[in-house]
């Protein structure tokens, strides 16, 4: 607990923009919610054969997993794409369900003889609703708002991994790097934040279902206070991040979060501009997607992951081959691929050091005797891509006894330590592999292409502000292998913090 208090102390400032952005989120999803499902609701109440339909695809909207959702969106024009509008288009869409279907109901449970005494008073159809129905229905709605607002803030959380802000960041940090205090440095404040917003609007339901109507105008009007007073502290809270010239952005794992940090670093010293740091994206797909849509500028890609998993080329050993071929295919796209930062990050096939003594493991052939009793466990993507897990079985004749677990890349190397898993396939330059005692195999069939890391830009981002090509030519040939590999070590195992251990290293290149 100390720690945690500690570690929110010394990233105050961070804290309170993280829950600033994931605050106005939430209020700005859930306002749109009830701007769209009210109507809806009373038009579906009205209408009982659309009202199943209607709340048929609302449902079917509700089961499909958030981060599914987000991916789905990544390439849709207009409401799709990294940041915070597709994941306002998201939540809007997880809170449409419960306020339609309370709207629907709070309006059918009105005793009939009320609207007739209104219509022998001679009301209108509008006058109805707006003086008498509404108002009787209102606890109901509230009751749907509060549901959708606490579903919008976990909802909220998983935003962070295409680059929308909020506490998720936290979380998603704290799993990459294999920290509970970053973790719960982040899940406290949403668990936090969850319980207050459904305490408030719980409470707000029972004022109105008490004094329904001589006070139903006036907590409407608190409601509306409280949303936009939440609204305008979070927006200025918000406004602390988000505002750099040059957005750069970087993939899911701690060596991503290095180096997108040291990009970020780098431009605002050599190049005196302010950087939006859209850290944390996922896999290569979100950063790809975001680099072509416009949302991130740059960040840092591997040859070997974009002649395969972008371009969908076939491998080649060829370290220069490569980065020609990555680079005039980027070139035809818009972007630019620049030298390369010094270093060769291929995949690192890795067992526990005290079995590869003990058996005198040294390559991945020896590896494949062994493996009709061992169990593996490989990342997302490495099961997927082309050059993963698929090719490197048949190169190898790997045949293990039940299909590998998957698991979050970083989370892996625990488990081979652990004991869980017998073999997976990390990075080359992972701090944990000396951390944790892990030893990397020789890949001696060459079956893995070169991975050499290069930052890929928007060409018109380069030309706009030619300093930025100046700050990030400046850290090719200057990042070796050594370096990112004691940095890596520096945040996963020491467990300091990144921006800190990028300023040290800076601090040495000229």
């Amino acid at each position: 607990m100390r720690s945690l208090i500690a570690f929110w102390i010394a990233h105050r400032a961070e804290l309170a923009s993280l829950l600033g952005q994931h605050v106005l989120l939430v209020a700005g999803s859930t306002l749109a919610a009830v701007a769209i499902g009210v109507p809806l609701g009373v038009f579906s109440a009205r209408r009982p054969r659309l009202a199943s339909p209607l709340m048929a695809v609302a449902g079917i909207v509700q089961t499909i997993p958030s981060l599914a959702m987000f991916g789905f969106l990544l390439p849709v024009p207009l409401v799709g794409g990294v940041g915070a509008r597709a994941a306002l288009v998201v939540l809007i869409l997880y809170g449409l369900l419960p306020i339609v279907r309370t709207t629907i109901a709070g309006l059918r449970g009105i005793e009939p003889s009320i609207r007739e005494a209104g219509v022998a008073m001679g009301m209108t159809p509008r006058e109805l609703l707006r003086q008498v129905e509404l108002p009787l229905a209102l606890p109901s709605i509230v009751a749907g708002v509060r549901v959708a607002a606490v579903v919008g803030v976990g909802s909220t959380t998983i935003a962070a991994a295409i680059g929308a802000g909020g506490l998720g960041e936290y979380i998603y940090r704290g799993l990459s790097m294999v920290d509970t205090t970053v973790i719960l440095a982040g899940a406290v404040p949403a668990a936090g934040l969850a319980l207050v917003v459904d305490a408030t609007l719980l409470w707000l339901e029972k004022q109105m279902s008490a004094r329904r109507r001589s006070r139903s105008k006036r907590v409407a009007v608190t409601l509306a206070a409280i949303v936009a007073a939440i609204v305008t502290v979070s927006s200025v809270a918000a406004a602390r991040r988000g505002s750099g010239a040059i957005v750069i952005g970087s993939k899911n794992f701690t060596e991503q979060l290095v180096l997108g940090e040291l990009l970020a670093q780098a431009i605002e010293r050599d190049a005196g501009l302010s950087v939006d740091r859209r850290l944390n994206l996922g896999g290569t797909l979100i950063c790809e997607r975001a680099l072509i849509s416009g949302d991130i500028d740059a960040y840092v890609e591997y040859t070997g992951t974009a002649l395969t998993a972008v371009f969908h080329q076939p491998v080649t050993s060829d370290s220069s081959a490569v980065f020609d071929s990555v680079r005039a295919l980027y070139a035809k796209s818009g972007r630019t691929l620049l030298a390369p930062l010094g270093f060769n990050n291929t995949f690192a096939i890795l067992v526990r050091g005290r079995d590869a003594r003990s058996a005198g493991l040294r390559t991945i052939d020896d590896a494949a005797r062994e493996s009709s009793h061992w169990r593996a466990g490989f990342g997302y993507e490495f099961v997927e891509r082309p050059d993963g897990y698929r090719g490197l079985a048949s190169a190898y004749g790997l045949r293990f006894p039940d299909p590998p677990r998957v698991m979050d890349l970083t989370l892996s190397y625990r488990a081979l330590a652990a004991g869980q898993v017998d073999l997976i396939a990390g990075d080359a330059t992972a701090g944990l592999i000396k951390g944790l005692d892990l030893v990397q195999l020789d890949d001696n069939r060459r079956y893995f292409p070169p991975y050499d890391a290069a930052v890929v830009a928007r060409s018109g981002t380069l030309l706009r502000y030619p300093l930025v090509r100046s700050a990030l030519e400046r850290l090719s040939g200057r990042v070796s292998a050594s370096d990112m590999r004691a940095m890596n070590y520096a945040a996963d195992v020491e467990h300091r913090d990144i921006p800190l251990i990028v300023r040290e290293f800076l601090a040495h290149v000229p």
